[in-house]
């Protein structure tokens, strides 16, 4: 994959707001609904995904600027001579999308912790950690803490969390979807994501993360971000949307089709309707709890792209002859 500041075209110290505004750009004109005879649109618009999902994030674009991940969001190795060189996926103790652990030992027992060391990865965790406890049941008998050994040995024989994240559209928020997840365990896990989840939110699959040396095994928490819409934008379970019309049709009224998630719809728009105004679509929003959530079509009116002269002639006897002050309350 490209690098993600080149996919979306925004130099190296772009502000985040600089990114999203990149992001939102390229997703209306690439989206697949909009370019549906580019047989390459859905790969466009998975690249711009892709490439938000690392820069949109502060700690995944830090990782990515440091060298930590690469531009897919994998973490990147560096393994040390004569001891966990060339280590794969679960060398170092690293989670997906370059996330990893510290493990340390002390008074307190076996801890974890977010960050790379002063010392960097010295190999296998779980090989590390099989050799410290590789002497519970000998001398001492089995169970009991050795001389001099940690406090607590319960959480550090416990099985590990595996994480991974996935994007979804918003359309697949409104239906529910199911995507192949690749875990830092090496295996591919197809995971289903309900209708109506809202962005960031995780998903706990039992069993599928880390095996522990005690035998236990974590869990995988996936995390499904939703890629913006062109169209609409998100408020809890219900959806806004900028609905442009022309100046006749505000001034004499007409009936316009609206787009929503799962088709268009035709909506009257009554005379006399000044920009600003916002029409309510009942349940063509997202599913919630009990029931589905609206859609808010605000007006906006557009005017000719080329100036018209009839136009300009009519607006200028209008103004003459009745005029009218929108502002007067204010101030």
């Amino acid at each position: 994959m490209r690098d993600p500041y080149d996919v979306l075209g925004v130099p190296k110290n772009a502000s985040p707001a600089a990114i999203k505004s990149a992001f939102r750009r390229l997703a209306k004109k690439l989206h697949p609904d909009a370019n549906k005879t580019d047989k390459k649109a859905a790969t466009k618009f998975a690249e711009i995904n892709a490439a938000y999902e690392i820069l949109g994030e502060d700690s995944k674009r830090k990782a990515f600027d440091r060298g930590e991940i690469d531009a897919e969001g994998k973490p990147r190795f560096h393994g040390h001579e004569g001891f966990g060189g060339g280590a794969g996926p679960r060398a170092g103790g690293f989670g997906h999308e370059g996330n990893f652990e510290s493990f340390t030992w002390g008074p307190e027992g076996h801890q974890r912790g977010g960050g790379r060391g002063a010392g960097g990865f010295r190999g296998g965790i779980d090989e590390i950690l099989k050799d410290m406890f590789s002497g519970l049941g000998s001398a001492g008998g089995a169970g009991r803490r050795p001389q001099g050994g940690p406090e607590d040995l319960a959480g550090a024989a416990q099985g590990r969390d595996a994480t991974g994240a996935v994007t979804i559209t918003l359309a697949e928020v409104a239906s529910g979807t199911s995507r192949r997840v690749h875990l830092p365990t090496g295996k591919d896990i197809e995971v289903k994501i309900p209708a109506g989840l809202a962005d960031g939110q995780t998903i706990r699959l039992k069993g599928q993360g880390l095996p522990g040396p005690g035998g236990s095994v974590g869990d995988a928490l996936i995390t499904v971000a939703i890629a913006p819409h062109p169209l609409f934008e998100r408020d809890g379970a219900n959806l806004r949307l900028e609905l442009p019309i022309t100046l006749y049709e505000a001034v004499l009224g007409a009936k316009v089709r609206v787009p929503t998630l799962v088709g268009a719809v035709e909506l009257a728009i009554p005379r006399g309707t000044s920009s600003g105004r916002s029409f309510r679509l009942k349940g063509k929003g997202l599913p919630s709890k009990g029931s589905a959530g609206d859609l808010y079509a605000t007006v906006r009116i557009v005017l000719p792209e080329h100036s018209e002269t009839e136009l300009d002639e009519l607006m200028r006897k209008w103004r003459d002859s009745k005029p009218y002050d929108p502002r007067k309350n204010m101030g």
